[in-house]
């Protein structure tokens, strides 16, 4: 017998109508005039029904790192997020820069079964920025796109053949830009806060001298390029004039950066750390200005947990990075759409059409036909961050206790619930409970 769900009053993401939806084996289907005995019928009660969110910017851990993270518990942090599809990066330990880990990691993350993994592979050979990793081989493994996040390529001769070679197989690099000659050893914006703390500050030229190097390279060898975790003015800057040039140049902030300031360090706050780091109001204003205009071609979290004792050390010690695919959808709703930024239709956009188009991912509608990877949330809905409470091994979080607005309910992929929120039940006739809502 197939399996068949039918999800009943729930708001249609685009259009804002209340539809009836239908998904059997894994497929959305015409709805049937008759509801046979055997479906499951949800009661969405006016809940948002929309593809699953895509993140194309997510440190996983493994191999080598489970102490942090494990394919397992932040594919499942990726249902609770909405999220079913996520691309994860390869500084691992060992590197993912061989068709084996590529095939790996695949593996690794069908077995969990929480959403689809998408791996990225590295550039070069052990992300040491010198000999390139072996393109063609990954990408016939499975590579989504190429990247030595976490390690910028400082070697713009290096930079070149990588996109020559990436050419070939239509996949993108995906840029840390990040200057380590200009870096040095800054921890935080380079500003006032840092000269108050006494830390030594990393200049956001760092980041956007690189976008404009890889933007020209990009137009030299008409190789695709993708400017990861866009943080400052000048980046956006550049990243909006290769689009003016007409360059295969695309790029993505994140929820951190048109939320927080470096102000956030606050007292020596580690979980305000990451990499780049929170930038002024003036490079807030201008994130948010980006995407409203539409330079940022997509959303992404930069998921990067860490165990608690790394982020209790000074400062200056701790490493970089906060988790992020449990609160991404939320903070969008909140700092985004609730001020009038953008629309709720524009916002999910953001979230799932635009990265698939980034990486030449087949499209998810709600039409029939479409693989049913779903999510079900309510935009009005408030709830309070809880680390203690989160998926993921992580809980490095500047936003715990704050309240935010729009909540997951439920993540559904190929047709299986994946996620289901607390307070959602789903018996039959099934219901989204109203204290769930």
């Amino acid at each position: 017998m197939s399996s068949l769900t039918i999800l009943r009053d729930v708001t249609h993401w685009r259009t804002g109508e209340r539809i009836t939806l239908a998904v059997e084996d894994g497929i959305v289907v015409p709805v049937p005039r008759t509801i046979p005995e055997h479906a499951r019928v949800v009661e969405g009660h006016g809940a948002v029904i929309a593809p699953g969110l895509v993140d194309l910017h997510v440190h996983l851990r493994e191999p080598g790192q489970s102490a942090k993270e494990t394919i397992e518990s932040g594919t499942r942090a990726a249902a609770a997020g909405g999220f079913t599809a996520i691309a994860c990066m390869p500084n691992t330990d060992p590197v993912v820069d061989t068709a084996a880990w590529v095939e790996w990691v695949r593996r690794r993350a069908e077995a969990a079964g929480h959403c689809t993994v998408l791996p990225i592979a590295a550039v070069t050979v052990g992300q040491k920025g010198e000999q390139l990793a072996p393109l063609d081989a990954l990408a016939r493994a499975g590579a989504v796109a190429f990247s030595d996040d976490g390690h910028p390529i400082a070697s713009a001769a290096v930079m070149r053949r990588a996109l020559e070679y990436a050419r070939a197989t239509g996949l993108p690099i995906i840029g840390h830009e990040e200057d380590p000659t200009l870096k040095g050893d800054g921890v935080m914006n380079e500003g006032f806060t840092a000269t108050r703390l006494g830390l030594r500050g990393l200049p956001g030229a760092a980041e956007s001298v690189m976008c404009r190097r890889d933007a020209d390279l990009a137009e030299l060898t008409d190789g695709r390029v993708h400017l990861a975790h866009l943080s400052v003015v000048q980046s956006f800057d550049a990243l909006r004039d290769a689009k003016r040039r007409g360059l295969r140049v695309t790029g993505e902030t994140c929820p951190h950066y048109w939320v927080l300031t470096d102000e956030a360090v606050g007292d020596y706050d580690t979980n305000a750390k990451m990499n780049p780091p929170l930038r002024s109001e003036a490079d807030r204003a201008a994130c948010i200005e980006a995407i409203v205009d539409g330079t940022i071609d997509c959303f992404a979290t930069d998921h990067a947990p860490h165990t608690a004792d790394e982020k209790a050390k000074p400062f200056t010690d701790a490493p970089f990075g906060i988790v992020g695919l449990e609160t991404a959808l939320a903070l969008t709703i909140t700092y985004l759409v609730e001020p009038g930024h953008l629309s709720l239709a524009r916002a999910i956009e953001l979230w799932t059409d635009a990265p698939r188009r980034i990486f030449r991912l087949p499209d998810v509608t709600l039409e029939p036909g479409s693989q049913a990877d779903l999510v079900l949330f309510d935009p009005e809905a408030t709830w309070t961050v809880d680390p203690e409470r989160f998926h993921t091994q992580g809980r490095n979080t500047p936003f715990a206790g704050w309240t935010l607005k729009g909540r997951v309910l439920a993540t559904m992929l190929e047709g299986r619930f994946t996620h289901v929120a607390d307070g959602v039940a789903f018996e039959r006739p099934a219901a989204i409970t109203e204290s769930a809502r």
